[in-house]
């Protein structure tokens, strides 16, 4: 199998690479010169179609100024450095978005990096949704390129040695957590044994890792408060069970919604933005979704709505991905922008639009949106500067402002 062909390189690799790359003792100019080894294999417009028709090749779409990027460079070029041999079964390569924006369009790259697997002869490639380590990618590769069914019983027993964890809620401790939430998606609970709640809890989160078994690009965990209390500490936790969704290492938001099944899954999926495929969500999250819709935020889907709505006047708009942090962050202000910009009386919109959504993504390539979330202010069918000021809600205020000349909002 290709993963026992490639795990002594890997050793091997790991073992070379500790040096360059961790060594204390190297100099700035050994440092200098590992830093601008390239493995990967560049591809552009020209090369791209070419390089794909040849075999398996594995592209990392991303662009340089993107901070999971440059994270992923020195594992990525380390795989490279692995595969990229003679006669390879799967090439590693990487485009620049920056640079080569309709060819990343064209393979519906709608964030950064987005890991993409083309196989020899088949028209659509496969997305890679999990952890960005090297034994989550090796796996992946391994799945997708296994072919012989006689292997398909080792080949089980060889992710399950990979991945003891799948389909369980995986308990953290002091030693263990800053490791296993430093990359990558987390749906972590903070509880503490007594508490009722907790206990009520527990079955429900069980459930959850087992319900998400397939989809690998989140972890379920849990960490005992009453042992570990300096780690609850550095996150803040005040009650039981708080939840916490934690990307590469950092707090992105506190979960409040409902503790039942359906909706837990339904969270999840949106955070790291995978259809969702469950039909029996129950009625309050229906009606959340119901009051979403009806929110003074206008949802443009569509070039036709979006042309109309940046026509005349001012609109401010936000494109945003479900799934980003920041944008959720921002949507309570956001909300509270257009509830007192229609208030005003002063034909100003205030409005959002979803990169991720098919019918979107060529209104963000063109629209130049290379982050989340990016903020324009179109008047009169104009787009203005992007907006990089602090979006607090007076600053955003006082941005529109500038734009309609006098004290309206």
């Amino acid at each position: 199998m290709l993963f026992k062909s490639i795990v002594p390189l890997l050793c091997a690799a790991c073992a070379l690479s500790i040096s360059p790359y961790l060594a204390r003792a190297a100099t700035d100019e050994e440092q200098k010169q590992t830093d601008q080894k390239q493995f990967a294999i560049e591809l552009d417009p020209e090369t791209f179609d070419e390089v794909i028709g040849a075999g398996n090749v594995f592209v990392k779409f991303f662009a340089p100024w993107c901070g999971h990027c440059k994270r992923l460079h020195p594992l990525w070029e380390q795989l490279a450095e692995i595969m990229n041999i003679d006669e390879p079964k799967v090439k590693i390569a990487k485009v620049d978005c920056t640079k080569h924006q309709t060819l990343c369009a064209d393979h519906q790259v709608t964030g950064y990096p987005t890991l993409r697997l083309f196989k020899l002869g088949e028209t659509e490639s496969v997305r890679f949704k999990g952890t960005r380590d090297l034994p989550a990618i090796t796996d992946f590769i391994n799945q997708e390129l296994n072919t012989p069914a006689s292997e398909d019983l080792s080949g089980q027993q060889l992710k399950d040695e990979q991945n003891p964890n799948l389909g369980k809620v995986v308990e953290l401790t002091e030693d263990t957590f800053a490791k296993h939430v430093s990359s990558g998606n987390h749906f972590v609970k903070f509880f503490a044994p007594w508490c009722s709640h907790c206990q009520h809890l527990a079955p429900t989160w069980e459930e959850l890792a087992n319900a998400l078994v397939k989809e690998p690009a989140a972890t379920i965990s849990k960490i005992d408060c009453t042992q570990y209390r300096s780690i609850c500490q550095d996150f803040e936790v005040k009650g039981y069970p708080t939840l916490l969704w934690i990307e590469d290492g950092k707090k992105i938001e506190k979960y409040a919604g409902a503790r039942d099944l359906a909706t837990l899954k339904t969270y999840v999926e949106k955070m790291i933005g995978a259809p969702s495929g469950s039909n029996d969500v129950n009625d309050a999250t229906k009606d959340a979704l119901d009051a979403t819709k009806k929110q003074t935020v206008l949802q443009l889907n569509g070039k036709d709505e979006f042309e109309q709505a940046t026509a005349d006047g001012i609109t401010f708009i936000k494109f945003y991905a479900p799934w980003c942090g920041h944008c959720q962050k921002l949507q309570p202000t956001w909300e509270q922008l257009a509830t007192e910009a229609l208030a005003s009386d002063a034909g100003i919109s205030v409005a959002k639009v979803d990169c991720t959504s098919p019918d979107n993504r060529q209104i963000c390539i063109d629209q130049q949106v290379e982050g989340y979330p990016t903020l324009f202010l179109y008047k009169n069918g104009q787009r203005q500067n992007e907006y990089e000021g602090s979006r607090s809600l007076p600053e955003l205020q006082a941005y529109i402002k500038k734009f309609i000349g006098h004290d309206e909002l």
